[in-house]
């Protein structure tokens, strides 16, 4: 977590170190329990507040499993190392039939467990898949990814008795509706994260575009939920979604889950590249003609008042 000047809150930067992005896509993907966390320990010690991954449990299952022990494996040396580290896992799709008690007992026993601290919530139905190119990869599901109004209502449910803090992950409008009528209602736990998710060469929801990132923001509305920007198959420095959601207070999500673009970078690459937007974007330069902005600028107001002046600029002697 940073928390670059001109911001009163931190900049929570995630990062997604896998997925289902396989090899032969980026030889730097990690894949075995061991690979992963070395990758996480990696990007918590660069900064990374959050930090997600998939094992190799197909994502697209027919009996809707994902096995604990893959978690238990990647996470132990990192909770071991940093007990309060923010991890969270997936979920399968593409099941039919299957009890959401079924395809999230994997999310609960980790919880249980007090592992990671974050549950995964999704609030809705979704076609993933197909690409900018007109294909649907083998790989795809078949049939849209499916929770019902009842599954989300449980997930929700079990994350504020579990005392987890669920990870919102919004494919389409309709999904952040869902959740935001239900944290209206209360029933939302404490210390949930909306996670937007635009799609890049993966044709769903909206694209990463700053309109499309004012409508989800009109929704989020007076609701007070944090909540970060990612571009699944796509770039989302490049795109310029992350400059925008930083701007406007919002979180950024990178990692070689989401990444296609052109390069194959690491995941430290892709968050050396997130911190270094920090840098760029929300370095603060305090001028001395500007005393009525700084005297109501949020951190110039936590310093003392001694200090102020030697952060303020002034023009060097010729």
């Amino acid at each position: 977590m940073v928390r670059p000047a001109g911001r009163t809150e931190p900049v929570i930067i995630e990062v997604a170190v896998n997925g289902a992005t396989p090899r032969r896509a980026n030889p730097h993907v990690p894949r075995s329990p061991a690979e992963i966390s070395a990758e996480m320990l990696d990007c918590i010690e660069r900064g990374a507040a959050i930090v997600h991954n998939h094992n190799d449990d197909p994502m697209f299952t027919t009996d809707g499993v994902h096995a604990v022990e893959p978690y238990l494996q990647a996470w132990g040396p990192v909770l071991e190392r940093y007990p309060d580290a923010l991890l969270y896992p997936t979920m399968a799709a593409g099941a039919r039939g299957i009890p959401v008690q079924r395809r999230w007992a994997h999310v609960e026993e980790l919880a249980r467990r007090r592992m990671g601290g974050l549950s995964l919530v999704d609030p809705g139905s979704v076609n993933v898949g197909l690409t900018s190119d007109g294909v649907v990869p083998e790989n795809a599901a078949a049939e849209p990814y499916q929770n019902s109004f009842a599954d989300v209502e449980y997930m929700f449910a079990r994350s504020g008795q579990l005392g987890a803090a669920p990870s919102i992950s919004i494919f389409e409008p309709g999904f952040l509706r869902t959740a935001l009528t239900l944290h209206r209602h209360g029933r939302v736990p404490p210390g949930a994260i909306v996670k937007l998710y635009f799609g890049g060469r993966l044709e769903f929801g909206l694209p990463p575009t700053e309109a499309a990132l004012t409508a989800y923001l009109e929704l989020l509305g007076p609701s007070g939920l944090p909540w970060s920007v990612a571009v699944l198959g796509g770039d989302v420095i490049e795109s310029g979604l992350a400059e925008l959601a930083i701007r406007r207070g919002g979180h950024v999500r990178v990692g070689l889950e989401d990444y296609a673009g052109p390069a194959t970078p690491s995941n430290t690459d892709l968050l050396d590249d997130a911190l270094a937007l920090l840098d760029r974007v929300v370095t603060r330069i305090y001028f001395p003609d500007e005393d009525a902005a700084n005297a109501t600028d949020p951190l110039l107001s936590e310093v003392p008042a001694d200090r102020v002046p030697t952060l303020v600029a002034h023009q060097a002697a010729p």
